[in-house]
């Protein structure tokens, strides 16, 4: 089974919602090994149960109707394993209460991801919940496609697709995945051992819109 992903996504900001495709011919290098052996516990994405672990992010946002200057903007993030499989597990991480001066609030679509012991891999879906139960119930991985991949655990990941070119790269105890477009275009996302997501970052265009969030604190509440 194949997950169909063909885009990075810009969330819906003040009050539009933008999807930048990529195309052309893909060009991919990995130096990750895949291990066929059964799940074990992915370091950078892990819950032991199913209940809810919330995270305070604060950061700035920017756009053309901001102006020049980024304001501070603060988001409540939530993240929950809603399925868990002999190979794998399925996340969902929310992004709820986001705060700021401006006059029109962000929205910042909800992600799932599908882990297994050496990736993290973005479920993009028309309805990622419906998606997200049928993959649970396969017996074995999906094949993931090169635009999915979010989140390796070893060695390093490069993939080039038309002008967009995106990285994946280990720096101690974080898993530093990055996309940009010569536009300007980027996406960036950080995970922490044991910790999970800790920094969140989306950009469109030379500085018409964007965000970035970093982790503050979190705590084990349902």
């Amino acid at each position: 089974m194949h997950l169909r992903n063909s885009r990075v996504r810009c969330e819906r900001v003040a009050g539009y919602h933008c999807n930048v495709h990529r195309s052309g011919m893909a060009i991919l290098t990995v130096s990750v090994l895949l291990p066929l052996c059964g799940f074990a516990a992915n370091p950078f994405l892990d819950a032991k149960d199913h209940k809810p672990v919330f995270a305070t992010f604060r950061g700035t946002e920017w756009s053309d109707e901001i102006g020049r200057d980024k304001i501070p903007l603060n988001a409540r993030v939530v993240t929950t394993r809603i399925a868990k499989m002999p190979w794998g597990a399925i996340f969902k991480i929310d992004f709820t209460d986001l705060k700021s001066r401006s006059e029109k609030q962000r929205e910042i679509r909800p992600d799932y991801f599908i882990v297994t012991d050496n990736r993290i891999a973005l479920l993009n879906e028309e309805d990622n919940d419906a998606a997200a139960k049928k993959i649970s119930a396969l017996d074995k991985q999906p094949a993931f496609e090169p635009n999915d991949i979010y989140g390796i655990t070893s060695g390093t990941f490069e993939h080039q697709e038309g002008e967009w070119k995106t990285t994946i790269k280990l720096k101690g105890d974080l898993c530093i995945y990055e996309a940009r477009h010569p536009s300007g275009h980027f996406k960036k996302i950080v995970w922490k051992k044991g910790a999970g997501l800790v920094e969140y970052a989306s950009g469109y265009g030379a500085h018409a819109d964007g965000y970035r969030l970093k982790r503050e604190a979190t705590s084990q509440k349902q």
